[in-house]
Protein backbone atom coordinates (compact mmCIF):
# COMPACT_ATOMS: atom_id res chain seq x y z
CA UNK A 1 0.00 0.00 0.00
CA UNK A 2 1.30 3.43 -0.91
CA UNK A 3 1.11 5.83 2.01
CA UNK A 4 1.20 9.63 1.98
CA UNK A 5 4.61 11.24 1.61
CA UNK A 6 4.44 12.74 5.13
CA UNK A 7 3.18 10.74 8.17
CA UNK A 8 0.24 12.34 9.88
CA UNK A 9 1.46 14.77 12.55
CA UNK A 10 -1.47 14.06 14.80
CA UNK A 11 -0.57 10.39 14.81
CA UNK A 12 3.03 11.14 15.76
CA UNK A 13 1.84 13.29 18.62
CA UNK A 14 -0.48 10.59 19.94
CA UNK A 15 1.73 7.55 19.42
CA UNK A 16 3.76 7.80 22.67
CA UNK A 17 0.49 7.80 24.63
CA UNK A 18 -0.91 4.95 22.57
CA UNK A 19 2.20 2.82 23.01
CA UNK A 20 2.35 3.51 26.75
CA UNK A 21 -1.23 2.36 27.10
CA UNK A 22 -0.48 -0.70 24.99
CA UNK A 23 2.42 -1.72 27.23
CA UNK A 24 0.12 -1.42 30.23
CA UNK A 25 -2.22 -3.90 28.60
CA UNK A 26 -5.12 -1.49 28.00
CA UNK A 27 -7.17 -1.72 24.80
CA UNK A 28 -5.94 0.80 22.25
CA UNK A 29 -7.54 2.03 19.05
CA UNK A 30 -5.69 4.10 16.48
CA UNK A 31 -7.27 7.54 15.93
CA UNK A 32 -9.31 8.12 12.79
CA UNK A 33 -6.59 10.47 11.55
CA UNK A 34 -3.98 7.71 11.56
CA UNK A 35 -1.91 7.09 8.46
CA UNK A 36 -3.60 4.49 6.20
CA UNK A 37 -0.51 2.29 6.63
CA UNK A 38 -0.93 1.93 10.40
CA UNK A 39 -3.62 -0.26 11.93
CA UNK A 40 -4.83 -0.69 15.49
CA UNK A 41 -2.36 -2.42 17.83
CA UNK A 42 -2.37 -6.19 17.73
CA UNK A 43 -2.69 -8.46 20.75
CA UNK A 44 -0.41 -11.45 20.29
CA UNK A 45 -1.04 -14.86 21.82
CA UNK A 46 1.77 -14.26 24.33
CA UNK A 47 0.03 -11.12 25.62
CA UNK A 48 2.13 -8.49 23.89
CA UNK A 49 0.32 -5.63 22.21
CA UNK A 50 2.16 -4.23 19.20
CA UNK A 51 1.52 -1.53 16.61
CA UNK A 52 0.59 -3.07 13.27
CA UNK A 53 1.42 -1.70 9.84
CA UNK A 54 -0.03 -2.70 6.50
CA UNK A 55 2.14 -4.47 3.98
CA UNK A 56 2.69 -2.28 0.92
CA UNK A 57 2.32 -5.46 -1.10
CA UNK A 58 2.45 -9.24 -0.81
CA UNK A 59 3.92 -11.11 -3.77
CA UNK A 60 2.39 -14.18 -5.37
CA UNK A 61 2.80 -17.11 -2.97
CA UNK A 62 4.70 -20.13 -4.29
CA UNK A 63 5.02 -22.66 -1.46
CA UNK A 64 6.88 -25.10 -3.68
CA UNK A 65 9.84 -22.68 -3.78
CA UNK A 66 10.58 -22.38 -0.04
CA UNK A 67 11.66 -18.74 -0.28
CA UNK A 68 14.40 -17.88 2.23
CA UNK A 69 16.20 -14.54 1.80
CA UNK A 70 15.77 -11.35 -0.27
CA UNK A 71 18.17 -8.66 -1.50
CA UNK A 72 17.31 -5.50 -3.43
CA UNK A 73 19.09 -3.69 -6.25
CA UNK A 74 18.19 -0.39 -7.88
CA UNK A 75 18.70 -0.28 -11.64
CA UNK A 76 20.37 2.72 -13.29
CA UNK A 77 16.93 3.97 -14.37
CA UNK A 78 15.60 3.82 -10.78
CA UNK A 79 13.61 0.58 -10.82
CA UNK A 80 13.96 -1.76 -7.83
CA UNK A 81 14.56 -5.46 -8.30
CA UNK A 82 14.29 -7.80 -5.32
CA UNK A 83 16.10 -11.12 -5.74
CA UNK A 84 15.01 -13.93 -3.40
CA UNK A 85 16.48 -17.40 -2.95
CA UNK A 86 14.22 -20.41 -3.48
CA UNK A 87 15.76 -23.27 -1.50
CA UNK A 88 13.55 -26.10 -2.73
CA UNK A 89 13.58 -25.33 -6.46
CA UNK A 90 17.20 -24.08 -6.65
CA UNK A 91 16.38 -20.79 -8.35
CA UNK A 92 16.44 -17.07 -7.73
CA UNK A 93 13.03 -15.40 -7.95
CA UNK A 94 13.13 -11.78 -9.11
CA UNK A 95 10.32 -9.43 -8.03
CA UNK A 96 9.48 -5.84 -8.89
CA UNK A 97 10.42 -3.97 -5.73
CA UNK A 98 7.60 -1.42 -6.06
CA UNK A 99 4.68 -3.63 -7.06
CA UNK A 100 5.67 -7.16 -5.98
CA UNK A 101 5.10 -8.58 -9.45
CA UNK A 102 7.16 -11.67 -10.28
CA UNK A 103 9.54 -10.86 -13.14
CA UNK A 104 12.04 -13.71 -13.59
CA UNK A 105 13.27 -17.06 -12.35
CA UNK A 106 17.03 -17.55 -12.60
CA UNK A 107 19.05 -20.76 -12.41
CA UNK A 108 17.96 -24.30 -11.59
CA UNK A 109 19.56 -27.34 -9.97
CA UNK A 110 23.20 -28.11 -10.66
CA UNK A 111 26.82 -27.43 -9.80
CA UNK A 112 27.86 -25.49 -12.89
CA UNK A 113 28.08 -21.71 -12.97
CA UNK A 114 24.68 -20.06 -12.78
CA UNK A 115 23.02 -23.15 -11.28
CA UNK A 116 22.32 -23.75 -7.61
CA UNK A 117 21.94 -26.37 -4.91
CA UNK A 118 19.94 -25.06 -1.94
CA UNK A 119 20.61 -21.31 -2.39
CA UNK A 120 20.15 -19.56 0.95
CA UNK A 121 21.79 -16.26 1.83
CA UNK A 122 21.86 -13.48 -0.76
CA UNK A 123 23.25 -9.94 -0.79
CA UNK A 124 23.79 -7.08 -3.22
CA UNK A 125 26.57 -4.50 -3.26
CA UNK A 126 27.24 -2.19 -6.21
CA UNK A 127 26.16 -4.28 -9.23
CA UNK A 128 27.27 -7.58 -7.68
CA UNK A 129 24.95 -10.29 -6.37
CA UNK A 130 26.41 -12.74 -3.83
CA UNK A 131 24.57 -16.07 -3.40
CA UNK A 132 25.42 -18.65 -0.74
CA UNK A 133 24.61 -22.25 -1.66
CA UNK A 134 24.34 -24.64 1.26
CA UNK A 135 24.63 -27.89 -0.67
CA UNK A 136 27.22 -26.76 -3.22
CA UNK A 137 29.13 -25.33 -0.23
CA UNK A 138 30.13 -22.16 -2.06
CA UNK A 139 29.41 -18.53 -2.89
CA UNK A 140 28.61 -17.43 -6.42
CA UNK A 141 29.12 -13.83 -7.50
CA UNK A 142 26.95 -12.60 -10.36
CA UNK A 143 26.83 -9.27 -12.16
CA UNK A 144 23.50 -7.49 -12.42
CA UNK A 145 21.27 -7.05 -14.32
CA UNK A 146 22.19 -10.01 -16.54
CA UNK A 147 23.19 -12.49 -13.77
CA UNK A 148 26.51 -13.25 -15.44
CA UNK A 149 28.72 -15.33 -13.13
CA UNK A 150 32.01 -13.58 -12.33
CA UNK A 151 33.35 -16.11 -9.84
CA UNK A 152 32.69 -18.99 -7.44
CA UNK A 153 34.58 -19.79 -4.24
CA UNK A 154 34.41 -21.32 -0.78
CA UNK A 155 34.10 -25.04 -1.55
CA UNK A 156 37.44 -25.74 0.15
CA UNK A 157 36.45 -23.85 3.32
CA UNK A 158 32.70 -24.05 3.81
CA UNK A 159 30.84 -27.03 5.25
CA UNK A 160 27.22 -25.93 5.69
CA UNK A 161 27.01 -22.23 4.77
CA UNK A 162 23.81 -20.24 5.20
CA UNK A 163 23.99 -16.45 5.57
CA UNK A 164 26.29 -13.62 4.56
CA UNK A 165 27.10 -9.94 4.88
CA UNK A 166 29.22 -8.08 2.35
CA UNK A 167 30.74 -4.62 2.62
CA UNK A 168 32.48 -2.49 -0.02
CA UNK A 169 35.92 -1.44 1.27
CA UNK A 170 37.17 0.39 -1.80
CA UNK A 171 37.28 0.25 -5.57
CA UNK A 172 36.83 -3.42 -6.47
CA UNK A 173 37.51 -4.63 -2.92
CA UNK A 174 34.92 -6.20 -0.59
CA UNK A 175 34.79 -7.81 2.85
CA UNK A 176 32.52 -10.87 2.96
CA UNK A 177 31.38 -12.74 6.09
CA UNK A 178 29.67 -16.13 5.69
CA UNK A 179 28.02 -18.15 8.48
CA UNK A 180 28.86 -21.87 8.54
CA UNK A 181 26.53 -24.11 10.58
CA UNK A 182 28.62 -27.29 10.39
CA UNK A 183 27.52 -30.08 12.74
CA UNK A 184 29.04 -33.14 14.39
CA UNK A 185 26.89 -35.66 12.54
CA UNK A 186 23.37 -36.87 13.28
CA UNK A 187 21.80 -38.86 16.11
CA UNK A 188 19.66 -42.00 15.76
CA UNK A 189 16.61 -39.87 14.98
CA UNK A 190 18.39 -37.99 12.20
CA UNK A 191 18.74 -34.79 14.25
CA UNK A 192 21.89 -32.70 13.99
CA UNK A 193 24.43 -33.09 16.76
CA UNK A 194 25.85 -29.76 17.91
CA UNK A 195 29.66 -29.75 18.12
CA UNK A 196 31.24 -29.15 21.53
CA UNK A 197 32.02 -25.52 22.33
CA UNK A 198 35.72 -25.86 21.56
CA UNK A 199 34.86 -26.82 17.97
CA UNK A 200 32.71 -23.73 17.33
CA UNK A 201 35.73 -21.55 16.57
CA UNK A 202 35.09 -21.47 12.79
CA UNK A 203 31.41 -20.53 12.66
CA UNK A 204 32.10 -17.39 10.56
CA UNK A 205 34.36 -17.28 7.49
CA UNK A 206 35.80 -13.86 6.58
CA UNK A 207 36.88 -13.43 2.95
CA UNK A 208 38.55 -10.63 1.04
CA UNK A 209 36.91 -10.41 -2.38
CA UNK A 210 38.65 -8.66 -5.27
CA UNK A 211 37.04 -7.70 -8.54
CA UNK A 212 39.14 -7.17 -11.64
CA UNK A 213 36.88 -6.31 -14.55
CA UNK A 214 34.76 -9.38 -15.30
CA UNK A 215 36.49 -11.64 -12.81
CA UNK A 216 36.13 -12.05 -9.04
CA UNK A 217 38.59 -13.81 -6.75
CA UNK A 218 38.38 -14.42 -3.00
CA UNK A 219 40.85 -15.21 -0.23
CA UNK A 220 39.88 -16.61 3.17
CA UNK A 221 41.34 -14.21 5.73
CA UNK A 222 40.16 -15.90 8.92
CA UNK A 223 37.63 -18.24 10.49
CA UNK A 224 36.29 -17.30 13.91
CA UNK A 225 33.80 -17.97 16.67
CA UNK A 226 33.96 -17.74 20.45
CA UNK A 227 34.21 -20.96 22.43
CA UNK A 228 32.87 -19.53 25.69
CA UNK A 229 29.37 -20.51 26.82
CA UNK A 230 28.06 -16.96 26.39
CA UNK A 231 29.77 -16.02 23.13
CA UNK A 232 29.61 -19.32 21.24
CA UNK A 233 27.60 -19.42 18.01
CA UNK A 234 25.65 -22.64 18.32
CA UNK A 235 23.32 -22.48 15.31
CA UNK A 236 24.05 -19.68 12.85
CA UNK A 237 22.54 -18.18 9.73
CA UNK A 238 21.78 -14.44 9.72
CA UNK A 239 24.45 -11.80 10.32
CA UNK A 240 24.97 -8.14 9.48
CA UNK A 241 27.73 -5.64 10.08
CA UNK A 242 28.31 -1.96 10.74
CA UNK A 243 31.75 -1.07 9.41
CA UNK A 244 31.61 2.51 10.74
CA UNK A 245 31.30 1.18 14.29
CA UNK A 246 33.34 -2.04 13.95
CA UNK A 247 30.38 -4.21 14.85
CA UNK A 248 28.96 -7.51 13.63
CA UNK A 249 25.62 -8.85 14.87
CA UNK A 250 25.05 -12.60 14.56
CA UNK A 251 21.71 -14.29 15.23
CA UNK A 252 21.74 -17.26 17.61
CA UNK A 253 19.18 -19.72 16.25
CA UNK A 254 19.52 -22.48 18.84
CA UNK A 255 16.20 -21.94 20.62
CA UNK A 256 17.09 -24.55 23.23
CA UNK A 257 19.76 -22.08 24.36
CA UNK A 258 18.41 -18.58 23.68
CA UNK A 259 16.69 -16.26 21.20
CA UNK A 260 19.26 -13.48 20.88
CA UNK A 261 21.97 -11.79 18.83
CA UNK A 262 25.68 -11.97 19.67
CA UNK A 263 27.80 -8.83 19.33
CA UNK A 264 31.20 -9.33 17.66
CA UNK A 265 33.68 -6.94 16.08
CA UNK A 266 34.77 -7.21 12.46
CA UNK A 267 38.03 -8.89 13.43
CA UNK A 268 36.04 -11.78 14.85
CA UNK A 269 36.19 -11.05 18.57
CA UNK A 270 33.17 -11.59 20.79
CA UNK A 271 32.51 -8.28 22.57
CA UNK A 272 30.95 -9.77 25.68
CA UNK A 273 27.41 -8.69 24.90
CA UNK A 274 24.16 -10.14 23.59
CA UNK A 275 20.89 -8.38 22.79
CA UNK A 276 17.29 -9.46 22.32
CA UNK A 277 17.01 -12.23 24.88
CA UNK A 278 14.70 -10.11 27.03
CA UNK A 279 12.31 -9.24 24.16
CA UNK A 280 12.41 -12.09 21.63
CA UNK A 281 9.74 -14.73 22.11
CA UNK A 282 10.71 -16.81 19.05
CA UNK A 283 13.77 -17.58 16.95
CA UNK A 284 16.11 -14.74 16.03
CA UNK A 285 16.39 -14.47 12.25
CA UNK A 286 17.00 -11.75 9.63
CA UNK A 287 19.03 -8.62 10.43
CA UNK A 288 19.39 -5.26 8.65
CA UNK A 289 20.73 -1.80 9.50
CA UNK A 290 19.15 1.59 8.86
CA UNK A 291 21.81 4.32 8.80
CA UNK A 292 21.29 8.07 9.11
CA UNK A 293 23.43 10.93 7.83
CA UNK A 294 24.26 12.04 11.38
CA UNK A 295 25.74 8.61 12.19
CA UNK A 296 22.69 7.33 14.03
CA UNK A 297 20.22 4.69 12.97
CA UNK A 298 18.61 1.42 14.00
CA UNK A 299 19.22 -2.27 13.72
CA UNK A 300 16.14 -4.04 12.38
CA UNK A 301 15.90 -7.64 13.62
CA UNK A 302 13.43 -10.44 13.12
CA UNK A 303 11.54 -12.57 15.63
CA UNK A 304 10.35 -15.50 13.53
CA UNK A 305 6.95 -16.25 14.99
CA UNK A 306 5.16 -19.03 13.12
CA UNK A 307 1.86 -17.17 13.23
CA UNK A 308 3.18 -13.61 13.24
CA UNK A 309 6.57 -12.02 12.58
CA UNK A 310 7.70 -9.29 14.97
CA UNK A 311 10.36 -6.78 13.89
CA UNK A 312 12.45 -5.38 16.75
CA UNK A 313 14.47 -2.20 16.39
CA UNK A 314 17.60 -1.46 18.42
CA UNK A 315 19.56 1.80 18.56
CA UNK A 316 22.57 1.66 16.24
CA UNK A 317 25.06 2.78 18.89
CA UNK A 318 23.73 1.86 22.32
CA UNK A 319 21.85 -1.26 21.14
CA UNK A 320 18.98 -0.22 23.41
CA UNK A 321 15.61 -1.62 22.36
CA UNK A 322 13.79 1.07 20.35
CA UNK A 323 10.46 -0.72 19.89
CA UNK A 324 8.77 -3.48 17.95
CA UNK A 325 6.21 -3.62 15.17
CA UNK A 326 4.32 -6.30 13.28
CA UNK A 327 2.74 -6.48 9.86
CA UNK A 328 -0.92 -7.31 9.33
CA UNK A 329 -0.14 -10.55 7.47
CA UNK A 330 3.57 -11.37 7.48
CA UNK A 331 4.60 -14.48 9.43
CA UNK A 332 7.40 -17.01 9.79
CA UNK A 333 10.01 -14.66 8.32
CA UNK A 334 13.51 -15.84 7.52
CA UNK A 335 15.51 -13.20 5.69
CA UNK A 336 14.91 -9.45 5.44
CA UNK A 337 16.50 -6.66 3.40
CA UNK A 338 16.36 -2.92 3.99
CA UNK A 339 16.58 -0.84 0.81
CA UNK A 340 17.27 2.74 1.90
CA UNK A 341 17.54 4.45 -1.48
CA UNK A 342 14.41 6.46 -2.35
CA UNK A 343 12.08 5.36 -5.10
CA UNK A 344 8.80 6.65 -6.50
CA UNK A 345 6.70 4.44 -4.24
CA UNK A 346 9.05 4.40 -1.23
CA UNK A 347 10.59 7.88 -0.83
CA UNK A 348 12.27 6.88 2.47
CA UNK A 349 13.07 3.32 1.45
CA UNK A 350 11.45 -0.06 2.03
CA UNK A 351 11.85 -3.13 4.21
CA UNK A 352 11.46 -6.41 2.34
CA UNK A 353 10.69 -9.56 4.34
CA UNK A 354 10.10 -13.20 3.46
CA UNK A 355 6.55 -14.35 4.17
CA UNK A 356 5.93 -17.88 5.46
CA UNK A 357 8.51 -19.49 3.12
CA UNK A 358 6.18 -18.75 0.20
CA UNK A 359 6.86 -15.23 -0.99
CA UNK A 360 7.78 -11.75 0.12
CA UNK A 361 6.20 -8.60 1.54
CA UNK A 362 7.25 -4.96 1.52
CA UNK A 363 6.83 -2.25 4.16
CA UNK A 364 7.12 1.47 3.59
CA UNK A 365 9.78 2.81 5.98
CA UNK A 366 7.57 5.84 6.66
CA UNK A 367 4.99 3.53 8.26
CA UNK A 368 7.60 1.87 10.48
CA UNK A 369 8.96 5.25 11.56
CA UNK A 370 5.48 6.63 12.28
CA UNK A 371 4.34 3.54 14.20
CA UNK A 372 7.35 3.75 16.53
CA UNK A 373 7.62 7.58 16.58
CA UNK A 374 11.22 7.40 15.37
CA UNK A 375 13.09 10.66 14.90
CA UNK A 376 13.83 11.88 11.40
CA UNK A 377 16.65 10.01 9.65
CA UNK A 378 18.23 11.96 6.81
CA UNK A 379 20.15 9.84 4.31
Amino acid sequence: MNTPASPCRSLLALLPTLLLAACAGHPVTAPESASPGIASPLLLEDGRRLPVIDEAFITALTPEDNIDSPAAWQTPDGAIRVIATAKATDVLVVYDGETGATLQRIGGSGAEAGRFERPNGVAVVDDLLFVVERDNRRVQVMQLPDFNVLGMFGAQDLVKPYGLWVHAEGQGRYALYVSDAYMAGEDADGEDILPPLEQLDARIKHYQVLRDGQEVQANLLRSFGATSAEGALRVVESLWGDAANDRLLIAEEDETYANELKVYDLAGNYRGRTIGRDVFQAQSEGIALRTCADGGGWWITTEQGKGRTVFHLFDRHSLAHAGAVSGREVANTDGIWLHQAPSARFPDGALYAVHDDQGMVAFDWRDIAAALALPACAQ
